[in-house]
């Protein structure tokens, strides 16, 4: 049965992108190629294994030339378009992009572009590019800094993902992988790169499902290894946390401007939420307390101030670290399983499943029912204590 043969000229969506098909195996040419009637020039090439990339054809001083633009998926049409036109209007000054592009691929290194292109674009345009600093300055630069982007192979970042499984959790070293990912698609875009790397690596399967609480003989040892770690800030730091159910990354990013106080009653704004939406915060007696024997620094705007002028604490993960272990909490427990600790004391005390949603602001009721084992633990208590309240009625009952 024969088929309907592809357009070879059309104007370029991503659906109709999306359903082209591969170039046929038969085809003598290795990619089917494709024209946008929009911008003159665009192309897609289709391959024989259905990948598709986008490739700008231009002319300069009487010859043909091309360049790439990079693959469909990491480029939308529209960025594909955007691209284009730099392109044009690099060409209409007399230059060759692919030239100029040659030439900052054959310098630029992995540092320089991080700190210099990446960090602002992401500070700019992306809630936890805090987060993303933090990766790139502890594990990322020392790993990859000196190497020129053009060399960093997928075997490369596959070995480094192989390391980083040792000591971190598969969920972590994911979040590694995602940050290199987009890295290099804006390399790419920005024509720093003309392949990304990360493609073809899997990222490793998670357990999201693990949960660890503290106990209350844990709690007071934490709070006592926390009065006498070296590093109060991280100190207070933690016991905030624990006192307010937050992030991780919201308390980190917590500023004074931000504490209000109400006719007695505190409160503390949170702008920015994983969520993206912004929220308040009660803050209990003890977090108030914490809050007062924390000495302000003067030109740093955050409540947890680090040892850069004008930064919060960077990550502080070691003293953490010290502290448990000081406390006698095994080394898996992690900084964000305080959170996990903080359902369970709500749980434990009374609380619902929808006051635990509240508390920590889940987007919906469906990430806070991994914590319904202990409502229902709760209920059963409930019925033991309902049992033997009705087991005495009866005894006395019967005495009397």
């Amino acid at each position: 049965m024969a088929t309907n043969p592809v357009k070879k000229r059309f104007k370029f969506t991503n659906s109709n992108i999306s359903a082209l098909p591969p170039n046929p195996k038969e085809s003598k040419s290795t990619d089917l190629e494709v024209s946008d009637t929009v911008i003159t020039g665009l192309k897609v090439l289709v391959g024989k294994n259905g990948n598709k990339k986008f490739l700008l054809r231009y002319s300069l001083e009487g010859k043909k030339r091309s360049i790439a633009l990079g693959g469909f998926g990491a480029l939308t049409v529209d960025e594909a378009r955007g691209v284009a036109n730099q392109h044009k209007a690099t060409i209409a000054q007399g230059l060759d992009p692919k030239q100029l592009r040659d030439e900052k691929l054959a310098v630029m290194k992995f540092e320089e572009f991080t700190l210099t292109l990446y960090l602002p674009h992401a500070k700019a345009n992306k809630r936890s590019a805090n987060s993303d600093e933090a990766k790139l300055r502890m594990y990322l630069i020392p790993a990859f800094g000196k190497l020129e982007l053009a060399k960093i192979t997928t075997q490369a970042i596959q070995r480094y993902q192989n390391k980083l499984i040792v000591t971190l959790s598969p969920a972590t070293a994911n979040r590694h992988l995602s940050l290199l990912h987009r890295l290099f698609v804006l390399a790419e875009q920005w024509g720093y790169a003309d392949k990304n790397p990360c493609r073809g690596i899997n990222k490793f399967k998670e357990n999201n499902k693990r949960q660890r609480f503290l106990s209350d003989k844990e709690i007071r040892a934490l709070f006592v290894a926390a009065d006498e770690d070296e590093n109060q800030i991280a100190a207070a730091y933690v016991k905030f946390l624990l006192l307010t159910g937050v992030r991780k990354s919201e308390g980190l990013a917590a500023k004074w401007s931000d504490i209000q106080v109400v006719a007695g009653h505190a409160s503390w704004y949170i702008p920015h939420t994983k969520s993206g939406r912004s929220r308040y915060v009660i803050l209990n007696a003890m977090a108030i307390q914490i809050l007062e024997g924390i000495d302000r620094i003067p030109d740093n705007p955050y409540v947890f101030p680090g040892k850069v002028v004008g930064k919060p604490i960077n990550n502080p993960i070691k003293a953490f670290k010290r502290m448990i272990k000081k406390a006698g909490i095994e080394s898996s427990f992690r900084l964000h399983d305080i959170r996990h600790t903080v359902a369970s004391l709500i749980i434990n005390n009374g609380g619902t499943l929808y006051d635990v949603q509240a508390t920590l602001a889940h987007a919906n009721a469906k990430m806070s029912e991994r914590y319904a084992h202990l409502s229902s633990e709760r209920m059963r208590d409930t019925s033991y204590n309902l049992s033997t309240v009705v087991a005495e009625a009866i005894t006395f009952s019967v005495k009397k």
